[in-house]
């Protein structure tokens, strides 16, 4: 059995709702009988059913059309079926009850909760174990799930629009347009796929941002996180408006992050000006820094991103790609 061109297709079911169950890992499931697709399942939305349920309430639909008993079926998923009550029940009882026998599995689910502990609950009760098929590929599609769970923090990736001479804005300018409405439309995107953006005062104040994911798609909204100690904010803002919001007023940036360690959250969009972007740089909490980069000018009035040249590859950071949206430019820089 071809075990790998089903699981890439799990991969593929799972990869339509990256929006929308975040910040829960995508996962989808198939369940055949012999070389033929009985049924299919995603998590689709967060807190909802997971791809297993999903995939085995289809299947109970086909019974004595399809199959007979659910013994003569396997059941693929890309990530290790959990073990623990959440907001759903555990997914290996569903598979357990079920009486499926052959159970086939992408990657191992990196959260100690879990870890090995889905499986073993399935070879407790019979069941056969195929795992690690494609598993690269699965880690890959929830990088920010397997990062949170393996370093204990949020992967964050910082954000600027940059001019040409490398400026931020012009000084004293309560709005500074840099990009092009396509690289704008391109950071809706981004914002879409992060759970958490976080941002400082002065941009809430100067830009007076929504700051939201406005897309065409569904997505769950990116909660935002403010940092700041201003006493002066305008609660009527667009920041402010019906959002799930948060002020932290904490400046040091490891008592921040680590607020997100027990949390849900496994990825963080920081959109803010010079200071609070080389803080979290400087701190070594930037995992991907993105630039917009225009082919404007600010000039000698413009306020400079960063103080040196060569100031993100002399923190670690190297060009990942490189490519035009109209006339700008977008840079992504790893570590």
């Amino acid at each position: 059995m071809n075990y790998e061109k089903l699981m890439k297709r799990a991969i593929s079911l799972a990869d339509q709702y990256k929006y929308t169950a975040k910040p829960n890992p995508v996962v989808g499931c198939i369940i055949i009988k012999d070389d033929k697709i009985i049924s299919e399942g995603a998590h689709e939305k967060f807190g909802c059913n997971h791809a297993e349920v999903n995939a085995i309430n289809s299947a109970k639909t086909k019974v004595g059309k399809s199959f007979e008993s659910f013994g003569e079926l396997t059941l693929i998923c890309s990530l290790e079926p959990c073990n623990h009550s959440g907001k759903t029940g555990p997914c290996t009882e569903a598979i357990i009850k079920s009486g499926i026998k052959n159970v086939v599995i992408g990657a191992l689910d990196p959260n100690p909760l879990v870890s090995g502990k889905g499986i073993e609950s399935l070879k407790k009760n019979g069941i056969s174990v195929t795992i690690n098929v494609c598993s690269e590929l699965v880690k890959e599609q929830n990088k920010f799930f397997f990062f949170k769970n393996t370093y204990g923090r949020p992967f964050i990736t910082a954000k600027i629009a940059s001019s040409i001479d490398g400026k931020s804005h012009i000084v004293g300018s309560k709005q500074t347009w840099i990009t092009s409405k396509k690289s704008r439309e391109d950071v809706q995107k981004l914002r879409a796929s992060k759970d958490v953006i976080l941002t400082g005062g002065n941009t809430v104040v100067n830009d007076n941002p929504m700051m939201n994911a406005r897309v065409d798609f569904l997505t769950n909204q990116p909660k935002k996180i403010l940092l700041s100690t201003k006493t002066n904010l305008n609660f009527d803002a667009p920041f402010f408006k019906d959002a799930d919001y948060e002020i932290i007023k904490e400046r040091d940036l490891d008592k921040v992050v680590s607020r997100f360690k027990n949390t849900d959250v496994t990825s963080i969009l920081v959109e803010a000006g010079p200071k609070l972007i080389n803080s979290f740089l400087n701190e070594g909490y930037v995992d991907k820094l993105i630039v917009y980069e225009s082919t404007s000018k600010l000039g000698p009035n413009g306020v400079n991103w960063f103080k040196e040249d060569n100031a993100v590859e002399k923190l670690g950071f190297k060009l990942e790609s490189s490519y035009k949206i109209e006339s700008d430019t977008k840079k992504i820089y790893i570590k």
